[in-house]
């Protein structure tokens, strides 16, 4: 089998997952409890809080511990909404490509009075700071736009986006689930105010993540309760968790610039590959992406069969968002950076990690040609097209 869907999910790493198994078994105490085997609970939480927000430039104490990147997203759009709220503040500037935990939020924002700006992402992924600024109000409360796009890859320009918020006083939320772990991240030299990630895209476990709010950012609850992670997050915490999430970060951000750079060397041979497949196109622009992010699509077929015959061969892929794959729905992300519907639903994205070898990427390039052909061969559309009863549009 060969994986190539790291964006939905990665395989936790053998130091993570024996992080995880050895704080079940003998550091299994309520954090809460006074008792020693409570408190040593609480180091293990102590510690990986400390080695989170060193990986990302952070102060301990603005670390707060979470079920993953959608509670995140949750609690830092709503949160900086409430403040904004108190001072009269209802605008809220995004992007059209978020990851739905930031879409939806959004959505529930408006039904509760809040004005929505969505910006435009251009054709190749990006968004543009000049707009981030020209669409700056006087009741504007938060911008939010994510570091890295979950289907296309393309990183954004964050540093600038935060400085331009800065400047205006506008708090400025990332979600960096994507980022973290993959790319260089600080949230100083960043000036991110609210910043979001999952472990479980980083070989970390899944059902965990965290939340970095500046201090001085004064969180809104989610969950009431007991007064876990200084009363911002009630319920026990999930101490395997949380230990394995550390311990996995730690170790992505030790080989971060050696894996960026095999990683990317991999994902570039799998673009030119795929490039020499006729009426393709990359998604996103081809520099300002993830090393590991490949999103492609190919005139006259549907990604659904695409990604089916793929498996058949023993290939893990996808053909956007994992949270979406139920949809029969075109990608938002394609249609915003402006895939017409019929190219949109001909998606293939691969997500690779260091583990790929050069014959893993030879052996998807040619089977990626092959089944496209295949497809091709009895599709009525692809039969139009080559007929000339439609137009190619890529």
């Amino acid at each position: 089998m060969i994986y190539a869907d790291n964006a939905a999910t990665t395989k936790m790493s053998d130091a993570a997952a024996e992080t995880m198994l050895y704080v079940i078994r003998e550091s299994y105490g309520n954090p809460s409890s006074l008792y020693a085997v409570g408190q040593r609970a609480k180091e293990i939480v102590e510690d990986a809080r400390r080695d989170i927000a060193s990986a990302i430039g952070a102060e301990p104490r603005e670390i707060v511990f979470t079920s993953g990147g959608s509670e995140a997203d949750n609690q830092a759009i709503l949160s900086a909404a409430e403040l904004g709220k108190r001072s009269g503040k209802t605008h809220v500037i995004s992007s059209a490509f978020e990851h739905h935990a930031v879409l939806h939020t959004l959505k529930k924002l408006e039904k509760q009075g809040f004005e929505i700006t969505l910006l435009d992402v251009h054709e190749d992924g990006i968004v543009r700071p000049e707009e981030v600024e020209a669409a700056i109000r006087e009741d504007t409360c938060l911008v939010t736009i994510m570091y890295a796009n979950n289907e296309i890859g393309t990183i954004q320009p964050i540093r600038e986006i935060g400085a331009i918020c800065r400047k205006h006083g506008v708090l400025f939320h990332t979600d960096a689930v994507q980022a973290v772990g993959h790319i260089p991240v600080n949230v100083v030299d960043d000036n991110i105010d609210l910043l979001s990630s999952s472990a479980h895209k980083f070989h970390g476990p899944k059902g965990v993540g965290f939340l970095y709010a500046r201090k001085g950012v004064r969180l809104s609850n989610l969950i009431e309760g007991g007064a876990q992670e200084r009363g911002k997050r009630a319920g026990t915490e999930n101490v395997p968790g949380i230990a394995a999430m550390a311990t996995a970060l730690k170790e992505a951000e030790a080989k971060i610039i050696e894996n960026s750079a095999l990683i990317s060397e991999k994902r570039d041979r799998l673009i030119r590959g795929l490039s020499e497949i006729s009426h393709s196109a990359l998604n996103g622009d081809k520099q300002k992406r993830l090393p590991g992010n490949v999103s492609f699509c190919f005139e006259g077929i549907e990604g659904e069969s695409l990604l089916l015959l793929l498996d058949d061969r023993g290939i893990c892929a996808s053909s956007g968002s994992a949270c979406t794959s139920g949809s029969l729905d075109p990608s938002h992300v394609l249609l915003a950076i402006g895939r017409v519907h019929d190219v949109a639903h001909g998606s293939l994205r691969l997500t690779i990690d260091e583990t790929l070898s050069d014959d893993d990427v030879d052996y998807i390039v040619s089977s990626v040609k092959e089944v496209v052909g295949y497809l091709r061969g009895f599709s009525p559309i692809w039969r139009d097209l080559c007929a000339g009863k439609k137009q190619f549009i890529l």
